[in-house]
């Protein structure tokens, strides 16, 4: 009943308390997926992992994310978002309690997996709903509203799971995240209704993979800048602690200042789209900018002012994806935009969960300076594969 709505019937206020229902939804999942990150140090001194090991634990969500993203968004094709988003935030509340009880590292592991798979539930459900009840020329604000949900989310976590694992333990601070995506699902309960989407047409229905590559090209630049993204989001509060002697609660407090920097960043990215009718120039400009923010970190890495750069990393990292949803969603249009978001988002997840491992042991074995020139070359080789100009879009409503 509610996809026969007009977007007319629909006012301003409806339509933004959906689009805040929709940051609180992959806010509470960011934090079930991110929030493990921040408890690596408190993994290695209390359970004696190493840091690769500590690392993969952390990433195990990701992984969860990376397999069930295609197949949730199949399911927002053909069921719509208010269900899935409903669906996938109630298993994901359940996994969280499981993890709160595990007892074992392999069952911690198999529990956030588990959190994972329902936490995908949230991305390709809640772009939809943004592209849906939003007019092109106000989406990238709009998508950069919604993408800072992630960001805002990590920052929810480092600001309190590092910091109650301290004091109160790991159990204390695994129930962080439950508590986060139940108050999602009762948000998402009371406020979502299913965007309208137009009569099926031939041009609706064609697969958008095989019209043009801009898809394509669009995925695998954000695949680049995943790296270095997710490289600053899992190591930062272990790299203030363990080559700064930061305390975990000082440390935290930083890195979640520094992710709700990057989520106004996101909104900035996202409104200078509109503004310039383009979401592959900026996308191209953050590129560049990431490249040279992580290039400067390594060179600056030994000293006071690294900590300054990572801020400023922090930030320019986060900045593209808002604009690659958004185009990837307009483009695909309302029959495609479910799975070319699941593709998106999965190619993405696919890079980030090999971050963690990767990355740990070039840390352990090459060091922090040279683990970031290194994700400083991904962003540089995204510039040439950022398409030359906005594909034809194709009617997201």
């Amino acid at each position: 009943m509610t996809a026969a709505l007009d977007p007319a019937t629909i006012g301003t206020a409806r339509r933004w308390s959906m689009l805040g229902a929709s940051v609180a939804a992959q806010a509470g999942a960011s934090v079930a997926i991110n929030g493990p990150a921040f408890l690596i140090p408190t993994w290695q001194s209390e359970r004696g992992l190493s840091l690769a090991a500590a690392g993969t634990l952390a990433t195990m969500p990701v992984a969860g994310v990376m397999l069930s993203l295609f197949a949730w968004g199949l399911l927002v094709d053909r069921w719509g978002e208010r269900r899935v988003m409903l669906l996938g935030l109630a298993g994901t509340t359940v996994a969280g309690v499981a993890a709160t009880r595990a007892t074992s590292v392999w069952a911690l592991g198999a529990a956030l997996l588990v959190v994972g798979l329902f936490a995908a539930s949230t991305s390709s459900a809640s772009g939809r709903i943004v592209v849906g009840w939003f007019a092109p020329e106000r989406r990238g604000l709009a998508m950069g509203v919604r993408q800072m949900a992630q960001p805002l989310g990590v920052a929810m976590a480092a600001a309190s799971m590092a910091l109650t694992a301290s004091r109160a333990g790991v159990e204390a601070a695994t129930w962080i995240p439950v508590g986060a995506t139940a108050v999602a699902l009762l948000v998402v309960a009371v406020l979502v209704l299913d965007p309208p989407r137009p009569r099926r047409t031939p041009e609706l229905s064609a697969n958008p993979y095989r019209v043009d590559s801009f898809l394509a090209r669009v995925h695998g630049v954000s695949v680049l800048l995943v790296v270095p993204q997710f490289l600053v989001w899992t190591y930062s509060l272990t790299w203030l602690v363990t080559e700064r002697g930061w305390s975990p609660g000082a440390a935290g407090a930083l890195v979640a200042s520094t992710h709700v920097l990057g989520a106004l960043g996101r909104i900035a990215v996202g409104h200078l789209s509109d503004v310039v009718g383009s979401r592959v120039r900026p996308l191209r400009w953050v590129s560049v900018a990431a490249g040279l923010s992580m290039g400067a970190l390594a060179l600056v890495e030994p000293l006071g002012v690294a900590v300054v750069v990572l801020v400023l990393a922090s930030m320019v990292t986060v900045a593209d994806n808002g604009l690659a949803f958004t185009g990837v969603a307009e483009r695909a249009g309302a029959y495609w935009s479910g799975r070319a978001l699941g593709v998106q988002n999965t190619a993405q997840y696919v890079a980030a969960a090999a971050v963690a491992p990767v990355a740990g042991l070039a840390l352990t074995h090459v060091g922090y300076a040279a683990t970031f020139a290194v994700a400083a070359l991904f962003p540089l080789a995204a510039i040439p594969l950022v398409p030359g100009s906005d594909a034809r879009q194709v009617t997201a409503r």
